[in-house]
């Protein structure tokens, strides 16, 4: 059975997060602060982590780094009240997959879920054994694995998937759009720079001179290529 961890301190909130997935067949775990989430999700291995970001004890972008730290690639949803654009930004630049904003739809924020467990079921599934290079860097996308110079790279899952859609044109231009679609599986509710914020961050990580790339540029007004 899927698992899923909500950490959300709001017990009302939480009461009805884990009776409406557990409705739709998940299993479902609730931690109520920053620390009992961190520890939950170390220990029970979720499938996909909805976590609130103002939570007592250690606030969810401390959770959420440090499980990118700890390369634990599990995706995960933020849920919160702070819906400026900047904390946005600034989750998805820690490794986050997805965003919602309370007040939510519950049908909606089901919805995001249900596309985060298929996207990353799919990409676990992937069987194909490529192995593809540009510079210095390395990726594996049987067993999902980047290196760059030898050593090993930790991207969030939607970080990986939106690189091997690069790799996957072949240096053909992929325009923003296609890749909201494709990486993200829908595009209406997705903020305007989800995708520019998810190239600045495989950029830092990829790139020798991120500010100066080489290898993934941008095609003015039209999206991105990657460049061997």
């Amino acid at each position: 059975m899927t698992r899923v961890l909500v950490v959300e301190d709001n017990a009302d909130l939480a009461f009805g997060l884990r009776n409406n997935l557990e409705i739709e067949g998940y299993e479902v775990m609730v931690a109520p602060d920053g620390p009992a989430g961190l520890a939950a999700a170390r220990t029970t291995a979720p499938d996909l982590i909805v976590l609130d970001l103002m939570l007592p004890g250690m606030d969810g972008y401390r959770v959420l780094r440090t499980l990118r730290e700890e390369r634990r690639t599990t995706p995960v949803l933020i849920l919160t009240a702070r819906g400026e654009e900047s904390d946005k930004v600034r989750g998805f630049r820690l490794g986050a997959d997805d965003y919602v904003t309370k007040p939510f739809g519950v049908l909606e924020l089901l919805a995001r879920v249900e596309a985060l467990l298929r996207r990353a079921g799919a990409a676990g599934g992937e069987v194909n054994g490529d192995h593809h290079s540009f510079g210095d860097v390395q990726v594996d996308t049987a067993t999902r694995t980047v290196t760059r110079g030898g050593e090993p790279v930790c991207l969030a899952p939607l970080e990986f998937d939106l690189l091997v859609a690069l790799l996957r044109r072949s240096g053909a231009v992929a325009t923003r759009l296609e890749l909201l679609k494709e990486v993200w599986g829908y595009h209406a509710a997705v903020v305007s720079r989800t995708v520019d914020t998810h190239v600045t961050v495989l950029r830092r990580k990829l790139e020798s001179d991120p500010a100066e790339p080489r290898h993934i540029l941008t095609v003015r007004k039209i999206g991105y290529r990657l460049q061997p």
